[in-house]
């Protein structure tokens, strides 16, 4: 039975090429399948590893006929099939060597640099941490990446390791989780002897890759341990690589003398995502997928890269409920900004209950100021009355919000973008010579802010 991780890719890879000849829908049967890998086979039990919750319901149902009988045509016998996300698997993704600790800590081998979407908020920290994979331990030691949740640190540490592991031969390098390092310690805290044991453990790799540090604030015990720890590194030349959610100097619950060495190499923060980079996301996202990313229109991307771009969790949020809906709901070749927004409507409801509130009441005073009713300002009607209005109410959605124009074209009737832009600029330029306009808006603005 495959023990090593070449061992368990090459049988994935069997599995996987002969269930694609036994599947139609090639596209459907990539994106659940993307990012998979076989986590654990012991006895008649195979247990996979999926990049979704979703994926797992998928698999476990409507390929799970398909995907037994591709499994059994390989191995030769019937195997039971898990499908199951990293995060709820407890033991760690095989490895060549079987660790004496942090058996729990999951690592996924397909989190690589190769995948890693790269945009201006994220450059550096992706350069840093190639870089770092190149040369462990020969400058910029250690590396601290910070940022918000969801925004790629863990992508670029475990990038790291899988680098170090693929194409360092002699080096090894431990990737953990700060919660797996606060149970080891507290697991070997019953003696001296234990506590001894664990640090020699650690400082044989090459690179310690640590996540979330943050979590260890106020464990002081476990801080003591890590600061001891983090000098023999240092002393020996080795890679520290630390992710966390701010800076050193922002840390609570940290001494200063563990703040200062965070600080002593080289920092790099994480910003949130740009329009365009939350886009080129999407679309890796979307090859991935069922979805041909000719079958959506532009705006969609657009409003989905401005309107989820919190972080990358959220944009894959919104794809999935896309993938849902038209599979599940609404089949269709082509989606449209009418199809997305009825796809991501809860998402958006909950997200922008206020802002939506925002965008009518700026509609209800500009409607009311020109003695209109909202739904002709929002209608069609091309009156040179209703028009000047709707054009206001655009450029005030624009310049007081900061609305995508693409989501602005949706609550004026589902209007094209470059149609809302070119009503703004209408607007902005009209502003600069008459005078009658200028006092409309600023009466305008006036009433929306009392």
């Amino acid at each position: 039975m495959p023990e090593t991780i070449t061992e368990l890719k090459n049988l994935w890879s069997g599995i996987t090429a002969k269930l694609r000849d036994s599947i139609e829908d090639v596209r459907f049967f990539d994106v659940f399948l993307s990012e998979s890998y076989i986590h654990s086979y012991e006895g008649n039990q195979m247990v996979v590893c999926v990049n979704s919750k979703l994926a797992a319901t998928i698999l476990s149902t409507k390929y799970l006929g398909a995907l037994q009988d591709a499994v059994k045509s390989i191995v030769g016998t019937s195997v039971k099939l898990k499908f199951d996300v990293a995060e709820n698997l407890k033991s760690t993704a095989p490895t060549e060597d079987k660790p004496l600790y942090f058996k729990n800590s999951v690592v996924n081998p397909n989190l690589t640099f190769d995948n890693f979407v790269t945009g201006p908020s994220n450059l550096e920290a992706k350069q840093a941490a190639m870089y770092i994979a190149s040369n462990p331990g020969a400058n910029f030691n250690p590396l601290f990446i910070y940022s918000n949740p969801g925004l790629g640190k863990t992508h670029l540490l475990q990038g790291i390791l899988n680098f170090i592991r693929e194409k360092m031969p002699g080096k090894k390098a431990l990737y953990c989780e700060s919660g797996d390092l606060l149970q080891e310690f507290i697991e070997m805290a019953s003696g001296a002897k234990q506590i001894e044991a664990l640090k020699k453990y650690i400082c044989s790799y090459d690179a310690l890759l640590v996540d979330d540090i943050q979590l260890l604030a106020n464990k002081d015990q476990t801080l003591v341990f890590f600061f001891d720890i983090f000098n023999r590194l240092m002393a020996s030349g080795k890679q520290i690589v630390i992710t966390c959610d701010k800076a050193p100097s922002e840390l609570k619950g940290f001494e200063d003398r563990l703040k200062t060495r965070f600080a002593s190499g080289l920092m790099v923060v994480i910003a949130q995502p740009e329009v365009p980079t939350c886009v080129a996301i999407l679309k890796s996202k979307i090859e991935n997928s069922p979805l041909d990313i000719n079958s959506f229109d532009p705006a969609v991307l657009d409003f989905i890269g401005s309107k989820f771009s919190k972080n990358v969790r959220e944009i894959d949020s919104a794809l999935n409920r896309i993938i849902w809906y038209v599979t599940n709901f609404r089949p269709t070749k082509y989606i449209d900004m009418t199809i997305a927004m009825e796809a991501l409507q809860n998402l958006i409801n909950v997200k922008d209950a206020n802002q939506k509130l925002s965008e009518q009441k700026i509609i209800d005073v500009v409607a009311d100021y020109y003695h209109l009713t909202p739904s002709q300002i929002t209608g069609p009607s091309r009156e040179s009355n209703y028009t000047l209005a709707r054009h206001i109410a655009m450029y005030l959605i624009r310049t007081m919000l900061d609305v995508p124009f693409t989501k602005i074209g949706y609550t004026f009737g589902g209007k094209d973008h470059s149609t809302v832009m070119s009503g703004v600029n209408k607007v902005e330029k009209s502003l600069k010579t008459n005078t009658n306009l200028q006092t409309a808006v600023s009466d305008i603005r006036s009433r929306l802010k009392s």
